[in-house]
């Protein structure tokens, strides 16, 4: 399926709208799981290496639980992976593009001028007009 679109300067040109709408869902539940600090954190851990659930509890200083819910749920978005071996647990990023994804938006973070962008609109110290 084939949409017109137009651009600011009036060209127009037929795009595709080939992405499907599963891809699409599973891409935005990919970066709600990314949009917590703490499991972000946790991911650029992993970037190092694979680990154990208790290495992890001890890294961060939490509960158990705590790190269990939130690799669980990274897990499901298939962020990472773990294996068992006897009675331990341990995790790693499951792939390169998961790796890649990490540290290309903390290296975008981290550019100079890429600080949270303005609101829209008035601001709460602009007067009204």
């Amino acid at each position: 399926m084939a949409e017109r679109l137009s651009c600011e300067h009036g060209e127009h040109r037929a795009r595709s709208l080939a992405v499907d709408a599963a891809v699409l869902e599973r891409a935005s539940g990919i970066f709600r799981a990314l949009g917590d600090p703490a499991r972000l954190r946790l991911l650029e851990y992993l970037t190092h290496g694979e680990c154990c659930v208790s290495e992890l509890v001890e890294a961060f200083g939490e509960k158990f639980s705590t790190i269990s819910q939130r690799l669980r749920l990274l897990r499901a978005e298939r962020l990472i992976v773990r294996r068992r071996e006897g009675t331990h647990l341990f995790y790693a990023l499951a792939d390169q593009h998961v790796i890649d994804l990490i540290q290309n938006a903390l290296a975008h973070a981290d550019e100079p001028g890429k600080g949270p962008r303005p609101p829209r609109g008035r601001t709460a110290k602009e007067p009204r007009k």
